[in-house]
């Protein structure tokens, strides 16, 4: 069994889940978003940076998963203050001496959807779906489930391909 913390980091809310892995059944453990609006943004990153050290405490995660940033060139500001976001995720992820995979978003939906594509709602659906959830969680929220089930999977392959190859070379 493991339990997977996935993060789906926001400059203003983060989103976070929690899952137990075991081989391929997944359950939800918990989920939530940390809201980060007020303040300044040296007091919003702490803000990110405590509340999941509280997750963290909680839940007691063996691995993490972090959505990468997507970079709009457009809005390159808001690339920085989200870049910042995820960097008082990672951060509390590292205090709390977690391994930290990342994923960018395209292959969370792959994952999770089946579409690198999928819109928010889609994904939201899945999740409910495949977790066997009685609501539908915020958008921040599921995207965080989806990051660690997207890690549960990518795990559970590497795993299977190391067994494989590993006794294919002997």
């Amino acid at each position: 069994m493991t339990i997977i913390l996935g993060v789906d980091p926001g400059s203003r809310q983060t989103g976070f889940g929690v899952i137990e892995v075991q081989g391929n059944h997944h359950r939800m453990i918990e989920w939530g978003r940390i809201r980060s609006i007020d303040g300044s943004m040296a007091e919003r990153l702490r803000t990110i940076f405590e509340a999941l050290g509280d997750v963290i405490a909680r839940t007691r995660p063996d691995e993490a998963a972090l959505e990468e940033t997507f970079v709009n060139k457009v809005n390159a500001a808001s690339a920085l203050v989200l870049g910042q976001a995820r960097g008082a995720a990672f951060c509390a992820l590292g205090a709390a001496g977690l391994s930290v995979a990342e994923y960018q978003p395209s292959q969370v939906k792959l994952a999770v959807t089946g579409s690198g594509r999928a819109d928010k709602a889609q994904v939201q659906q899945m999740v409910k779906m495949l977790l066997t959830l009685d609501t539908v969680p915020p958008t921040d929220a599921a995207d965080a489930l989806a990051v660690a089930m997207t890690h549960a999977q990518v795990r559970r392959t590497r795993q299977a391909t190391g067994l494989a190859l590993q006794g294919s070379w002997k």
